[in-house]
């Protein structure tokens, strides 16, 4: 199985509303430890930000939960993170920190950040805090509680933009240069 490439049948997912709360919010004073050690808060953060939210990246010989592929939203990590390793160049026009976010820990993220050759920083929330904070929406399988696919576009903490549901996840990045080329 290649992680990098989305099989022609997955399930779209439906905006169930569960991130419409978003739009204009303020981004919660939390800090969540990144891949390069550091802990980054996300409500400090000056000028724009790009949170992209994610269920969990896939690793070269480790099968993902069964029924994956059937969950509306759950594939395509490895390539949303790869559209925005591949337009990260175009985003920094705009001076805009990138973030990836998952449960998963920093370590596991370390190894898909250093497999993709990511640019930008990873940032784990493995105690699921924003959901707590925030209502991010998640689903569970396999005994794992994971966030649903979305994107935060904020300025100076502020939430402009949500992207929810995110599909197909390899054209977010697209989709994103698209709101700062109209927008920004």
């Amino acid at each position: 199985m290649s992680f990098s490439k989305l099989p022609n049948n997955l399930p779209v997912p439906i905006d169930d509303g569960a991130a419409r709360h978003l739009q204009g919010m303020t981004l919660p004073n939390v800090s969540l430890k990144a891949t390069n050690g550091n802990l980054i808060n996300i409500g400090y953060i000056t000028g724009f930000v790009v949170i992209y939210i994610y269920p969990m990246t896939g690793r070269p010989g480790v099968p993902l939960p069964d029924g994956w592929e059937a969950i509306p939203g759950a594939r395509g990590c490895t390539p949303q993170s790869c559209s925005f390793r591949d337009h990260y160049t175009e985003l920094q026009q705009w001076q805009v920190k990138l973030y990836g976010l998952s449960t998963q820990t920093t370590d596991y993220q370390l190894e898909a950040k250093h497999r993709l050759h990511l640019p930008f920083e990873l940032l784990s929330d493995s105690s699921l805090k924003l959901k707590s904070l925030i209502s991010l929406p998640t689903f569970k399988v396999a005994d794992m509680e994971l966030y649903k696919r979305l994107t935060i576009i904020a300025k100076c903490s502020k939430v402009e933009k949500v992207f929810y549901p995110v599909f197909p996840p390899d054209q977010n990045a697209d989709q994103v240069l698209s709101w700062f080329q109209e927008n920004a």
